[in-house]
């Protein structure tokens, strides 16, 4: 990789996914920016059908407003037994601004009476790297696991307290960030990246 350090605007300004970020590419010769500390940020919309068409919505318009480069990540939640909903709708399936609590209220409502073995889900991430011209690169992570039929744990954020993930017999909250990282989706997402980063950054000629 270059010596000189590459500059990131991350297209959030969500402190848990910004410190979730940081500690995965703590190894990474990158100075992280984002939204919150930009003097005047741009607004930013998901109005697609995909993450990986809102991901990239986000990179463009950040890397436009700051003329670098910009990382986007679009996440969700995709339940089988609600045909792969809340999915891009994820942060918003209990209204606009709705709390984890909330959030995790309407999920469980609408999976009353599902049996455990069908509570099959899994957390889906994709990034997108955006300079003003367009994308550079995109990279996805998935992680398999059961919604639980109650919440447990007080770590991570979002759905994390009812995603029981069955290797570790624990929810995604009651894991260390450190163990949560290893094997979420995002995690997995950005470890790709942070592998492609260095040639992307200093192509060979």
């Amino acid at each position: 990789m270059s010596a000189e350090q590459i500059r990131l605007t991350l297209a959030t300004g969500n402190a848990h996914k910004v410190d979730e970020i940081r500690a995965l590419l703590a190894g990474c010769d990158v100075l992280l920016d984002h939204l919150g500390e930009l003097t005047d940020p741009p607004e930013l919309v998901e109005p697609h059908e995909t993450f990986a068409e809102n991901a990239l919505a986000k990179a463009l318009t950040v890397a436009r407003h700051t003329g670098g480069l910009a990382l986007a990540d679009d996440s969700g939640l995709m339940v089988d037994a609600l045909d792969g909903a809340p999915g891009v709708m994820s942060a918003r399936y209990a209204g606009e601004g709705a709390t984890g609590e909330q959030l995790i209220a309407k999920l469980l409502d609408e999976l009353a009476g599902v049996p455990a073995e069908e509570r099959t889900a899994r957390f889906a991430c994709v990034l997108s790297l955006a300079d003003p011209e367009g994308e550079v690169g995109q990279w996805e992570g998935v992680v398999e696991g059961l919604i639980a039929l109650e919440p447990a744990g007080d770590g991570g954020f979002g759905y994390d307290p009812v995603f029981y993930y069955p290797p570790a017999r624990i929810t995604f909250a009651q894991m260390t960030p450190t163990n949560k990282n290893a094997v979420s989706h995002r995690g997995r997402a950005l470890r790709a990246f942070a592998a492609d980063l260095p040639a992307i950054v200093n192509p060979t000629s």
